[in-house]
């Protein structure tokens, strides 16, 4: 692990460096506060070893704007200071230090303070870890890996919202797969399975850096395009059509499976307020059911009123 030590007694960092320098971490020295924060500005320093008082910028405003920064992780402070009172302990753990060690020091409790915050910091991030991945489980379709119903609303919501303080369009598709069902009965579920991760990846495939696309629910998935106009998303959905036309599965068969998908197209014109998400979605149902009505394998467009 990576440690900075702040202090402005040259004799004590080189002690600090010689009596430490077998205890397998890796420290980088400041001589006083401010370089201290200007360190700890470009690197992610997970421990910070710092004195009370200090030229420049003295340990307790070392600390606050440590405590105030919004850096990813957890960073760990020990105050290593003659200030030895009870008061002063007190009052250094008050300022957000972890730990107190006075001065003079011996070597085997100051690196046993740094394990147990070394362990702390392990146990930090083993805890990050495991929410950013429920995180992931709670927006993420396990099949395809997309964003899934939930992540694609709130998603959606913000990007309306966007668009309406920037007085800019954004178009919506929602496609379903035709026949779906027939896969799913002469092949099985697997089969099915294979056919909508090839789907979400064209999908994924196939889009700008800021669009963005998810599974909707069973066999339907959502594009949301930010800046797009109405005869721009149509386009787009045409595209998207004639990709999935073009996909073809093995599924063990005479002939490989192709598939067809019906897309429902509408778009959110430049308004204040937003275009509400569940009216915009449902527009865009209506539109994908006449696709169905009509022949399947199309798009289907439904212009929203123009905004007054």
């Amino acid at each position: 692990m990576k440690v900075l030590i702040a202090d402005d007694d040259s004799l004590l960092r080189q002690m600090l460096q010689g009596q430490l320098a077998s205890s397998g971490h890796e420290f980088v020295f400041a001589p006083d506060g401010l370089e201290a924060w200007e360190i700890l500005q470009a690197e992610n320093i997970r421990m910070v070893i710092l004195d009370w008082m200090m030229p420049e910028l003295d340990g307790p405003e070392l600390i606050r704007r440590i405590r105030d920064a919004a850096w990813p992780g957890y960073t760990y402070i020990i105050l290593l200071t003659a200030r030895s009172g009870r008061e002063d302990i007190v009052e250094g753990l008050n300022l957000g230090a972890d730990d107190y060690v006075t001065k003079p020091f011996r070597r085997e409790e100051l690196l046993a303070r740094m394990g147990v915050g070394a362990r702390i910091l392990q146990l930090e991030g083993r805890l990050s870890e495991l929410l950013a991945r429920e995180e992931a489980l709670a927006t993420r379709d396990s099949l395809t890996g997309l964003p899934n119903r939930r992540a694609l609303s709130e998603r959606t919501r913000v990007e309306l919202s966007r668009a309406a303080r920037a007085r800019t369009s954004v178009g919506l598709i929602l496609l379903d797969l035709d026949h779906f069902k027939r896969i799913n009965d002469q092949f099985g579920h697997a089969a099915g399975d294979e056919a909508l991760r090839k789907v979400a990846e064209v999908l994924q495939q196939n889009k700008r850096d800021y669009d963005f696309t998810g599974r909707w629910g069973g066999e339907e998935f959502l594009v949301v395009l930010p800046g797009t106009t109405l005869s721009q998303t149509e386009v787009v959905a045409e595209r998207i059509r004639k990709l999935i036309q073009s996909i073809r599965l093995d599924l063990g068969g005479p002939d490989p499976v192709e598939l067809r998908a019906s897309l429902g197209v509408v778009c959110a014109p430049p308004a204040t307020p937003p275009v509400g998400i569940d009216d915009l979605l449902l527009q865009a149902d209506h539109a994908l059911y006449r696709a169905k009505r009509e022949g399947r394998n199309c798009v289907r467009l439904h212009a929203l009123p123009e905004a007054g």
